[in-house]
């Protein structure tokens, strides 16, 4: 407000008032704390204090000024005075919805302040000046025919299916068989004698392959015990077998 004396005929008010809650809003905002923890008398006192200043100053109120300094009057003496239990709405009532009212106006001039205070076209970003080319969208189709999906159903179905290991039965000689073997006919032979000479008469295929690799175990188990001596040359040469000494 100006501080004109009352005598001059031109008063200017630029605070940017634009009704009486929006007066309200400033005058709760003046007690500097959270718009729900505002004292609705301390509110209403400035309310009517402002109105009063403004009539001796003879400006020329508007009627829903006047109607909310009624309203307020009203509340201010309902808040003070005993309550009726009969009377609804309550005044504590009316005064949150008041309370919520200033809250709501208060987020609406905030959001108001952002929008104005974004970059603008023109004065804070501007345009490209080169042109936007074409914006090209793929999409990858696919082309399968029903063999195509078998196979692939194939594969995946053969890495997630549990693998089983199916041992063929066939002929082999075990280690101890071929110990009492290669034992009995050594006791009969004097010279080097190799070490095919102690497989079995006839033995062919995997049988033989068998025979010969447990007869080889055999002969290193009687050397280690002293009752077999072996001999061989060089390195993937025959092995050679006699009795101990």
């Amino acid at each position: 407000m100006s501080d004109a004396a009352p005598d001059e005929t031109l008063k200017i008010d630029i605070e940017g008032w634009e009704g009486p809650l929006d007066l309200l809003l400033t005058l709760a905002r003046n007690q500097k704390v959270d718009l729900r923890q505002i004292s609705i008398l301390q509110l209403v006192e400035q309310y009517l204090d402002f109105v009063a200043q403004a009539r001796e100053l003879k400006l020329e109120l508007a009627a829903d000024y006047l109607v909310m300094a009624a309203w307020l009057a009203y509340l201010k003496s309902a808040l003070l005075l005993p309550r009726d239990p009969e009377e609804t709405p309550s005044p504590e009532e009316l005064a949150l919805r008041l309370q919520l009212r200033l809250e709501r106006l208060n987020a609406m001039r905030e959001a108001g302040a952002r929008l104005v205070a974004r970059d603008r076209l023109g004065r804070d970003v501007f345009l490209r000046a080169a042109p936007e080319g074409l914006r090209v969208v793929r999409k990858g189709r696919y082309e399968a025919e029903i063999y195509d999906l078998i196979a692939a159903y194939g594969r995946i179905s053969a890495r997630t299916r549990p693998v089983m290991h199916v041992v063929a039965v066939r002929d082999v000689m075990t280690l101890e068989e071929a110990i009492e073997r290669v034992s009995a006919l050594i006791g009969a032979r004097v010279e080097w004698s190799a070490i095919e000479s102690f497989l079995p008469d006839g033995a062919t295929g995997m049988y033989r392959k068998s025979a010969l690799a447990s007869s080889f175990v055999a002969a290193l188990e009687l050397a280690r015990q002293g009752r077999v001596e072996l001999q061989q040359k060089s390195p993937f040469a025959p092995l050679y077998l006699r009795a101990g000494a």
